[in-house]
């Protein structure tokens, strides 16, 4: 029978065979921590029980952790039903993660084509990333993607702490 535990020791063997990223392998382990902690005794000694139980214990994480949003809990839950795969094809058999395929990242490049300019095309304005229309504020333009464009105004003698308060903000409308 392969104990929960266990599935702690394949990440860190599918993590030292280069099959999970430190970043995927980290999300898998606080995956593992917070279901752990909803599990019984039956379940702690059986992977194949939490696989079987998983809808039942999922009500149980949900419940004790309103404080955390679904969707983040949906993903946990994801990540443990991974690992308990990925176990049971290559950790109760090590000798058969040299077969396994990991997935391909893709490496996004953003290339622009060269283009001559002909003598009857006008060149286009350039225009500064930081303008000092006003002395007192850097203005900063950006072109985050098609259609959008931010504009930020910040005061030239700006405090580490206001730095820092701008930089959270900007760190929590990232949905996750």
């Amino acid at each position: 029978m392969n104990k929960f535990s266990d599935l702690y020791d394949f990440i860190d063997f599918a993590k030292g065979n280069r099959k999970y990223p430190d970043n995927t392998a980290n999300g898998l382990v606080s995956a593992l921590k917070i279901f752990e902690k909803e599990l019984n005794l039956d379940e702690l000694n059986s992977v194949d029980l939490v696989e079987d139980n998983i809808e039942e214990i999922f009500i149980n994480v949900v419940t004790k952790n309103k404080d955390k949003n679904i969707g983040s809990l949906n993903t946990y839950k994801a990540r443990v039903l991974k690992v308990i795969n990925d176990y049971q094809k290559y950790g109760i058999n090590p000798s058969k993660i040299q077969g396994w395929a990991t997935k391909a990242h893709k490496i996004v490049t953003h290339k622009q084509g060269v283009k001559d300019i002909t003598d009857n095309e006008t060149d286009k304005i350039q225009t500064p990333l930081s303008s000092d229309a006003n002395t007192h504020v850097h203005k900063i333009e950006l072109s985050l993607r098609e259609n959008f464009k931010t504009i930020i105004l910040i005061p030239k003698d700006i405090s580490q702490k206001e730095v820092k308060m701008i930089k959270g903000v900007l760190d929590s409308l990232v949905a996750e």
